[in-house]
């Protein structure tokens, strides 16, 4: 069973018609015929039921279907990973959710141009799904986000869990008594500004899920589409928010920010490359970031590419 089988049998399938798929192939009928003929003697059942017009899949040809379209897309990823692999000496394109960017991101690409001065570093502003994409269609090489996905074609490294703080408008009562720390329950009848309103899934869906995970309900809250329209408006005194520590430095005039009790809401940073991508830029980009890690006194479980 060769790739060309699939892509003819799924032609058949969605066209539910033997002249329409040729036609969509460029090919003839009667060989697009007889190479699903010998697809279903090869496996030894039938998978489309002739005897219908429009054609049928049978039972077995709706499972084969299903697995001979995933089977083709991870194809068509390996190629253009593959292609981008190919030109990965020169450049690295590095994908990164905007939370990040406002952390040591800067600095480990500031690092890693001192190591690699001729390597032109690309950046592209993604969130954490669409940094999965990406991988998988070759646009980037590595992405620093917050949301793990499963996908068997990208590797998964937490590379450190950063504390959550709450950002409280200047005027608000728990910013003018001086409150130490919260608790998600002290949130749960706070107008609360939560983002990025799309695409999703994204931060605004692993905070109500920390949420549900204690049986709270955030009663009142609001979607904003990014991180700066809800900074800037627990400033303008309209609600509050939840961020991750490195940003408590925006604003800090207009916000105060406290931290949750005992540090018990992190937000992981993930870093998420191709499986089996073993490129010294990518063990450089680890190295450096590491390194800042160690001088900020971060701690850290070690991985390696």
């Amino acid at each position: 069973m060769e790739l060309r089988h699939l892509r003819y049998f799924i032609a058949v399938a969605e066209e539910k018609s033997f002249n329409k798929a040729a036609a969509r192939l460029y090919i003839s009928q009667p060989p697009l015929s007889r190479q699903i003929k010998q697809l279903e003697e090869e496996i030894g059942v039938t998978l489309i039921d002739r005897e219908n017009r429009p054609l049928k899949l049978t039972e077995a040809g709706e499972f084969f279907y299903d697995h001979a379209i995933q089977i083709l897309k991870k194809s068509d990823d390996l190629r253009t990973m593959t292609i981008r692999k190919g030109n990965f000496d020169n450049s690295l394109s590095i994908g990164f959710v905007s939370s990040i960017l406002y952390g040591i991101l800067p600095r480990v690409i500031s690092r890693f141009r001192e190591v690699h001065p001729n390597i032109e570093v690309k950046l592209y502003e993604l969130n954490s799904w669409q940094q999965t994409q990406a991988l998988t269609e070759g646009k980037i090489d590595v992405g620093f986000g917050r949301l793990l996905f499963e996908d068997a074609s990208i590797r998964r490294m937490v590379l450190r869990e950063e504390d959550l703080v709450v950002a409280v408008p200047i005027e608000h009562p728990l910013s003018k008594e001086k409150c130490k720390s919260l608790s998600l329950i002290d949130l749960t009848n706070e107008n609360l500004l939560l983002y990025p309103t799309a695409p999703r899934p994204s931060f605004i869906d692993y905070v109500l899920e920390l949420f549900e995970t204690r049986n709270l309900k955030a009663n009142y809250f609001m979607e904003v589409r990014e991180l700066h329209i809800a900074l800037g408006l627990v400033a303008a005194g309209e609600g509050l928010t939840i961020v991750p520590k490195t940003l408590e430095h925006l604003r800090h005039q207009e916000i105060t920010y406290i931290p949750f009790e005992e540090g018990i809401l992190t937000s992981p940073i993930v870093m998420s490359v191709r499986h089996f991508d073993k490129s010294e830029l990518l063990e450089t980009l680890l190295d450096v970031t590491y390194q800042i890690y160690d001088e900020e006194g971060f701690i850290y479980k070690r991985e390696k590419i």
